[in-house]
């Protein structure tokens, strides 16, 4: 069982030593080293967007054709949004996509391991969707194209990709249509009227209504890849913003990766579920509550600074006792949503972050409760972590609750945040109020 009394000790100097209750990371904010505001890392440039600036960003609007073929796009009609399917690669063109669902062209965990360890095969809804894409003689060429541009990034000469058959091309293609590592893009690059190279378009600038869209949509797709995919136990959920954060494109997207095991950390936490059921309501939620870490609130997720990270990290946690992103109604996701989207509004879009969702797999018979990490990616272990495993953070929980905190007031007065989300004092701070400990069953909701 944990130990709750020892996780966050503040020692007369100031120094203040942390431990994560889920995966015991030890990690100390010192006085010296916290000075520093978390949005003092700005990079400067002063070179001016051009012509060439999007020239080869195959995430942007006039380059549909630099990605496989979408799965789908959400467009705006009448600021209503409307989903369409398989995008025809006559139709590519013909629309502006506020999202795209793509295949990611790099895979993490490739279709052919799908192939090779389950004999996995393309679902007839699949088959007849690559089938109706090739059809077309310029979409045949746009996938011929595309794995071209794959096997040349992957080392492979000139002639060597043409000694290879268009046929085994093609198989090859399957994996854009069966794979299990998707993005979803959000259509600008920069904010609107930007000057300058570095004013690229983050969470930040997203409104209220479009960053629900964003996650209304990267939940059906997750929802996807299980019903597609009957080896899958996983999908993880993230988004890499910034160099820094791991993003090979510097343009806002998310990541959706289907694996066929929890993966450590997960493991880790069900079985600390096991052990006590109620585990995410004593450690984080009552421990925040407790210390005064809570930054904000509605009524279905709250928002608070988390403890024992190795980069300044806000924790939002869903109240619902609904456990998986797709069991949530969408009273419920868009409320998450909002609560999510107030955070990233605090953060300048220079700063390099990861967010991260974790819920219960879909073959887990004890819950844990849908919830996301944002971390600012501030701070580089280097050889005094790696030598001692305690972890330096420059900012303090209680810090980054303070600073975030004056951001939110000034966002949502002036309108830039939903206006119904309690901050700071303006929160109701129930003890134990995430609801998913009340469900010990799996859910099939299907």
């Amino acid at each position: 069982m944990i130990d709750l009394t020892n996780l966050l000790i503040i020692k007369s100097d100031g120094t203040i030593k942390q431990i994560n209750p889920f995966n015991k990371t030890e990690v100390w904010t010192v006085p010296e080293r916290g000075k520093r505001p978390f949005d003092n890392n700005k990079k400067i440039t002063k070179n001016l967007i051009n012509s060439n600036s999007l020239k080869n960003c195959p995430f942007c609007p006039h380059n549909y054709l630099m990605t496989p073929p979408e799965h789908l796009r959400v467009i705006k009609e009448n600021e209503n949004y409307k989903y369409i399917f398989n995008v025809n690669v006559n139709e590519i063109n013909k629309t502006i996509a506020e999202f795209r669902l793509i295949p990611n062209l790099f895979e993490i965990i490739t279709y052919n391991y799908w192939v090779k360890n389950y004999n996995l095969k393309l679902t007839k809804e699949q088959q007849m969707a690559m089938e109706s894409y090739i059809s077309i003689s310029e979409g045949f060429e746009h996938i011929i194209n595309i794995i071209n541009y794959k096997l040349t990034k992957m080392g492979y000469s000139d002639e060597e990709i043409m000694s290879m058959s268009k046929r085994q091309k093609l198989k090859d293609a399957e994996s854009f249509f069966g794979g299990t590592h998707k993005i979803i893009i959000v259509k600008k690059h920069y904010i609107d009227n930007a000057k300058y190279e570095d004013e690229l378009f983050s969470t930040k600038y997203l409104s209220t209504e479009e960053h629900y869209q964003y996650f209304k949509l990267t939940i059906y797709s997750m929802e996807q890849i299980y019903k597609s995919n009957q080896y899958v136990r996983y999908v993880s959920v993230f988004q890499n913003w910034l160099p820094d954060a791991g993003a090979s494109i510097e343009h806002l997207h998310k990541q959706l990766v289907g694996i066929d095991e929890w993966g450590t950390s997960i493991e880790n936490e069900i079985r600390l579920v096991k052990e006590n059921p109620n585990i995410y309501n004593e450690a984080a939620l009552n421990m925040a509550i407790y210390n005064n870490l809570v930054i904000a609130e509605n009524d279905c997720a709250i928002a608070f600074a988390d403890i024992g990270h190795i980069y300044p990290t806000i924790a939002i946690y869903s109240k619902s006792q609904n456990i998986r992103p797709f069991q949530h109604t969408d009273d419920e996701i868009r409320l998450f949503s909002n609560l999510v989207h107030s955070i990233h509004s605090a953060f300048e879009h220079y700063i390099p972050t990861n967010e991260e969702w974790f819920y219960t797999p879909l073959d887990a018979v004890y819950p844990m409760p849908w919830h996301i990490l944002i971390k600012l990616r501030m701070n580089n272990p280097a050889g005094f972590e790696g030598g001692t495993k305690i972890y330096i953070n420059p900012i303090s929980p209680f810090k980054l609750r303070d600073q975030i905190v004056t951001k939110l007031f000034k966002l949502r007065e002036n309108g830039q945040i939903d206006r119904n989300i309690r901050i700071a004092e303006e929160c109701q701070l129930k003890i134990n109020s995430l609801k998913y400990v009340r469900n010990f069953q799996t859910l099939w909701n299907f």
